[in-house]
């Protein structure tokens, strides 16, 4: 049982006690303004509501922000990836080394592709793909390697690009988090042969669902506009634009288009995407001051190359020096009304990859260990001031309280 003292300011609110917070804070979420909303109403009020001008306004836009020469839109994160394991052919037979510190998408867009997800552990501190892990897994069927932006710091993509120049393998950063953020003063989406993101209310820019693959290479964008279009080679814009019907489906592809509904938001979203990042940065530079002293808690770790753009505020509980574990310190900051949450369970411990794959559990050690002891804090850039006091007064609260 947890240590507490007996009074009301820090008596758990698991245990009884007054919650730091009223109502639930979430983890995360979108802020959407009245410009969103016109910018969508106006979409609304226009003769295209999908395949319109917008969704070519908002790829030029952001591939522009980002530094990329293309930049191709997607329904949702997991359909942007799909369609760069398809733009780098993958296919049965073939293996794309990933890592198991992920949301399963990342793993599963190989698997559509018919090929073999492999995975390598990750680094201690960041814990990205660790470029040594990954050279020892590399063989003469892989194709592809996927590091992932884990909570909005970059992967080491210098390391992880020069295995790929190595053995003649393509880059897809999986930058679902990491919108805005910079390697070596280069924004994500800029370096690898393909980088994905995110559009999910609860990233940086929200479309509600929605994704973007970015590339400087011509055949990738080609590849990636007609897949996410069934395989035809133009678009119904394109046709009424011409004053002709003929179109050729040339591969077989899905219907994975963002609508101009979206893209609309998109564009109005990227206008505040500056903003944004400064205010999540100024809530993880909070957090973290507040925070140094915690003995029961690892804080999320910066590499001097990296400015991370910080979807995530992932902390580790140093469990040797608590008397609970990660889920009893869980349920104790949700009865305070944090809305902490954990990101990821490893990929190959879900019950597909191990019923499929014959994973049992303790192949990859650094990513397992992590996972026991993951907590992710509140993180979005509407939390006011008070919001982010709240966080730090209950993860104090419960740390004293489980202190041994």
């Amino acid at each position: 049982m947890p240590v507490t003292t007996t009074t009301t300011q820090s008596l758990l609110a698991i245990d009884g006690g007054t919650p730091v917070r009223k109502t639930l804070l979430p983890y995360g979420r979108q802020s959407i303004g009245e410009d969103d909303i016109q910018a969508v109403t106006d979409v609304l009020r226009s003769d295209w509501l999908t395949t319109g001008p917008k969704v070519a306004e908002f790829e030029e836009a952001f591939a522009a922000w980002v530094g990329a020469r293309y930049a191709v839109s997607f329904s949702s994160g997991t359909a942007a990836l799909h369609g760069a394991a398809f733009a780098v052919g993958l296919k049965p037979g073939d293996e794309a080394l990933t890592t198991p510190m992920t949301f399963a998408a990342t793993a599963n867009c190989v698997l559509y592709q018919g090929a073999t997800p492999v995975f390598a552990d990750v680094s201690p501190d960041t814990l990205n793909l660790d470029p040594q892990q990954v050279a020892a897994r590399i063989t003469a069927r892989t194709r592809a390697l996927l590091p992932v932006d884990y909570a909005g710091h970059p992967a080491d993509l210098d390391a992880i690009m020069e295995l790929a120049e190595r053995h003649g393998l393509i880059v897809i950063e999986d930058a679902s988090h990491a919108l805005g953020a910079e390697y070596k003063h280069r924004r994500t989406g800029s370096i690898a042969h393909m980088t994905v993101f995110s559009f999910h209310p609860v990233k940086h820019l929200a479309t509600g669902e929605g994704g973007m693959v970015t590339t400087d290479r011509t055949d990738c964008a080609e590849a990636l506009r007609r897949f996410r279009n069934h395989g035809i080679s133009s678009d119904a814009r394109q046709r009424q634009a011409d004053g002709q019907w003929h179109y050729e489906m040339v591969l077989l592809g899905f219907n994975y288009r963002l609508t101009d509904i979206a893209c609309a938001l998109g564009l109005s979203q990227l206008k505040k995407l500056e903003p944004n990042l400064s205010r999540r940065r100024e809530i993880a530079a909070r957090y973290s001051t507040a925070f140094s002293d915690l003995a029961g808690v690892t804080l999320p770790a910066v590499r001097t190359d990296a400015n991370p753009a910080w979807h995530l505020y992932p902390i580790r509980l140093n469990l040797e020096k608590l008397s609970a574990d990660r889920r009893q310190v869980f349920r104790a900051l949700r009865a305070e009304n944090i809305g902490v949450n954990v990101h990821y369970i490893p990929v190959h411990r879900h019950p597909y990859y191990r019923e499929r794959f014959g994973y049992r559990g303790g192949e990859y050690p650094i990513a397992e260990d992590a996972y026991e002891r993951l907590i992710s804090l509140p993180m979005f850039h509407a939390m006011s001031d008070q919001d982010v006091e709240d966080v730090i007064t209950a993860v104090k609260k419960i740390m004293v309280a489980f202190a041994v």
